[in-house]
């Protein structure tokens, strides 16, 4: 996966993190998460606020 793999990272976050409530994840941790991630294969500093801000909503549309 790449930064630009929105959905899918949304979707592999809330299967890793069930109890994790994703309108509360500041942007720090969301983005070492998503480096966490088993299939996730770029590089750290390709990613901004805006990448970030569509993850989160994303993964917020995920949960809902």
């Amino acid at each position: 996966m790449k930064w630009t793999d929105i959905n899918d990272i949304a979707i592999e976050l809330s299967d890793a993190r069930p109890d994790t409530d994703p309108l509360k994840v500041n942007f720090v941790d969301l983005r070492n998460w998503v480096m966490a991630l088993p299939d996730f294969d770029d590089d750290p500093n390709r990613c901004g606020e805006k990448i970030l801000e569509a993850i989160q909503q994303a993964w917020i549309d995920e949960v809902a």
